[in-house]
């Protein structure tokens, strides 16, 4: 099969085209005809050199596909061969073929092309996971998120704003504050020339908010505890601002805060199993009814994955950042 290796770590001319065996498939696993992989920050930092393989996982980047399932273990899940699903997995989705565990499978939504189904689990098993299970984003409380123009905030802004949250957010660019806002967002913040913090209080009638979803951390931690409610919560997912800061504990134990987070890619099968099986329940109706639809900044195809992941570090884009596997 034809796809797309990291000859070594560097900049994005490592990710180089080549010709790979198809998959060995594990118990409890399928093998998908891959028709498009979505690019997400993680195979950037994979490609640098800074996010390990997971033991037992394929070297190839490539964390959500969307495909037809040709071969694997199919009992008892529902789906059969030449079923359309999408699907989250460990690695390897930069590829004609891509082995992927069952249950991290779900069907491709009634009214969505390839494309747009395999621009889902990525984003939406991680905001799921870290917004409503973690932080426990409950009815009536509002949430902040950070670098909402981003795949993941397009996917937060849409979800939480389909449930009837409010919900704020902050970009790096008047345009991208006005996509955000079009995406259900009340109000989106210029975080180049805007105070957050002090927006965010005055918007709350000097409350805070409930949540907030960080993919920054670093020096942003202590401006995001000064906008927190009382009994509020930090998800972090990602530490673009940097791993070390100072935290005011004083606050924590004042206000009764939390700050939690997590990484998606090395939890096991079960969890990410459970996550499905909410999403297929209480999300995929809300995707299929219309009121969700995956953001996609450019479709490239996979052997221009290299120029994919420029501009995923360009941050000039809005939304998803897609490979068309299929031709």
């Amino acid at each position: 099969m034809r796809a797309i290796e990291i000859t070594q770590p560097g900049k994005p001319e490592v990710l180089q085209s080549c010709e790979r065996p198809l998959p060995v498939l594990k118990a409890g696993e399928v093998l998908i005809r891959v028709l498009a992989a979505g690019v997400n920050r993680p195979d950037v930092f994979q490609r640098l050199g800074q996010y390990p393989v997971p033991p037992g996982a394929s070297d190839l980047p490539g964390l959500e596909v969307a495909g037809e399932i040709v071969d694997g273990d199919l009992a008892g899940s529902g789906f059969g061969k030449g079923d359309l699903v999408c699907a989250l997995v460990q690695g390897g989705g930069y590829a004609e073929y891509c082995a992927a565990p069952i249950a991290q499978c779900l069907p491709v939504p009634k009214g969505l092309s390839p494309i747009e189904a395999a621009a889902l689990p990525e984003t939406f098993f991680t905001v799921w996971s870290n917004v409503f299970q973690r932080a426990a984003l409950q009815p009536d409380e509002t949430l902040l998120v950070q670098g909402g123009s981003s795949g993941i905030g397009t996917t937060a802004i849409q979800l939480a704003a389909a449930m009837g949250h409010r919900v704020f957010a902050t970009a790096g660019s008047d345009d991208k504050c006005r996509a955000c806002e079009q995406l259900g967002a009340e109000r989106a913040i210029n975080y180049r020339t805007e105070d957050f913090a002090a927006i965010v209080k005055e918007l709350t009638g000097g409350k805070g908010v409930d949540v907030i979803l960080d993919m920054v951390g670093g020096d942003y931690i202590g401006r995001e505890i000064a906008c927190l409610a009382d009994d509020g919560r930090i998800a972090l997912i990602a530490l673009l601002g940097g791993a070390r800061t100072e935290v005011d504990l004083g606050q924590i134990l004042r206000r009764r805060l939390t700050i939690t987070g997590s990484t998606l890619r090395p939890r096991p099968v079960a969890f990410k199993a459970q996550i499905a099986r909410e999403l297929r329940e209480r999300v995929w109706p809300l995707i299929e009814a219309g009121k969700i639809r995956p953001v996609i900044h450019r479709v490239f195809p996979l052997d221009q994955a290299a120029e994919a992941h420029t501009l995923m570090e360009s941050s000039a884009h809005v939304g998803k950042i897609m490979l068309n596997v299929a031709g």
